[in-house]
């Protein structure tokens, strides 16, 4: 058991991991939408200053008097958007290495992109003058970068950046010592608007750190599902997932009480001999659809596929306390399924199956990589050899004493063989035929 518990730990690391990995990869992914956005946002800024130069020059004089002010810029424009394709490139090559960026890159990042709209405004108070360009477009800016900082998923990196835009508004309204028409300093003014600013900021934190939340809660319920069908195969129903999730099963060993079925296909192989592969595909295929059909609706699940038949479990991983009757159950309406097949198809397979219950150990069983959920114990091997043992007896369901116990009312029609001898066993074992 210390064994076990010493794998479900090592497998809690390994989902923990992966759970990183996948959210490091969605933040990512934001971040480069944040960063296109801006590249947009750049390059429409600056069509924007040429058709205004284009289409009312008069303009570029009035604000920015004459054309060196609009060629400043447009330089502060160009670098601002080589600046974010570098970014873009960095992540995206961090994307393909799996790795995150470095925090204090992102904090370097949010400082250079939010002090363009201060560098931008300082350079408007210079030729249009204070009042006019602190009443202008310019200020604005700032809530694009504040908004967009929502997509990188971080309360404390969009808080940054609404500081670093308060603190660039109101560093330019103390710097220029701006007055009233009366006189009267503005320093309440500006500095009521850097608050503004700075509340946005933590706003579009909180919202960040929401959606992150919330992309965590995705990829945590989306590996938690992944992690079921790994250790469970890909032969596990829709609905079987669900209840593993919705009740938190451990995956580590433990000590259950199932049911085990295995279930071979009679002269499968001599019948294989004289078709195509494809045929011999498609006629397993479509036999195996009909019998996993019935076990989902008997809650039992293929533990896994063997060849030309399948070894399922009843009471594991979800327990049941009527695994047995389960089992027998699903066994009765195989048979009665294949009967209704064989009838409609040219050619026929007849089914041995054989149900014990019993103790087994349940747990994850493989090397570090690769592990699959399985049980292990006497009762797994006793059921294998019961369901060999209708070849000996021409019979296709086969049960063992301790499901005939468990039966009881139910188990009214079965046959007591006697005592047989079973390969690998000193001392002969009561056997039972279900038809």
């Amino acid at each position: 058991m210390a064994r076990f518990a010493s794998r479900k730990t090592r497998q809690h690391a390994v989902l923990s991991k992966d759970f990183e990995r996948e959210l490091t990869r969605e933040v990512l992914r934001t971040e480069l939408l944040r960063v296109r956005a801006l590249i947009l946002t750049g390059c429409v800024m600056m069509l924007f200053l040429t058709a205004i130069y284009l289409l009312d020059p008069t303009v570029v004089n009035r604000v920015w008097r004459g054309t060196e002010g609009i060629i400043q810029v447009y330089g502060l424009l160009l670098g601002f958007i080589l600046f974010e394709v570098w970014v873009h490139t960095q992540i995206r090559k961090n994307l393909r290495l799996d790795r995150d960026l470095p925090v204090i890159r992102r904090y370097i990042g949010a400082l250079i992109e939010t002090s363009l709209p201060t560098v931008i405004l300082m350079l408007q108070i210079r030729s249009m003058g204070a009042s006019q360009a602190l009443g202008f477009a310019v200020p604005f800016m700032y809530f694009i970068f504040i908004i967009l900082s929502t997509l990188r998923l971080d309360f404390w990196l969009s808080t940054f950046t609404g500081f670093i835009a308060a603190a660039g508004l109101l560093a330019a309204a103390l710097y220029y010592n701006l007055t009233s028409e009366t006189g009267e300093p503005l320093i309440y003014f500006h500095a009521v608007r850097s608050v503004v600013i700075l509340i946005c900021g933590v706003l579009a934190g909180a919202v960040g750190a929401q959606l992150r939340r919330q992309f965590a809660a995705s990829i945590a319920a989306a590996t938690a599902r992944d992690r079921v069908t790994n250790l469970f195969g890909q032969h596990v129903s829709p609905q079987v997932v669900e209840r593993l999730m919705a009740a938190g099963a451990s995956a580590g060993g433990d000590l259950r009480r199932v049911a085990v079925m295995f279930v071979d296909f009679r002269g499968f192989t001599a019948g294989a001999q004289s078709r195509t592969p494809q045929e011999v595909v498609d006629r397993l295929d479509g036999a195996f659809a009909v019998l996993v059909d019935i076990l989902d609706r008997h809650g039992g699940i293929v533990n896994k596929f063997l060849g030309d038949g399948f070894l399922a479990l009843f009471g594991a991983p979800l327990e049941a306390s009527d695994a047995a009757q389960r089992a027998v159950a699903a066994g009765r309406e195989m048979l009665t399924a294949m009967d209704r097949i064989n009838a409609q198809t040219s050619w026929p397979l007849r089914i041995g199956i054989g149900v014990n219950f019993g103790e087994v150990v349940a747990g994850n069983i493989g090397s570090p990589r690769r592990k699959e959920y399985t049980v292990i114990g006497d009762t797994v091997n006793f059921a294998s050899r019961l369901e060999a043992l209708n070849k000996e007896f021409g019979s296709q369901l086969l049960i063992s004493a301790s499901v005939r116990e468990e039966l009881g009312d139910d188990g009214g029609d079965a046959v007591a063989l006697g005592e047989v001898e079973v390969r690998g066993y000193e001392q002969k074992v009561s056997v039972f035929q279900l038809g």
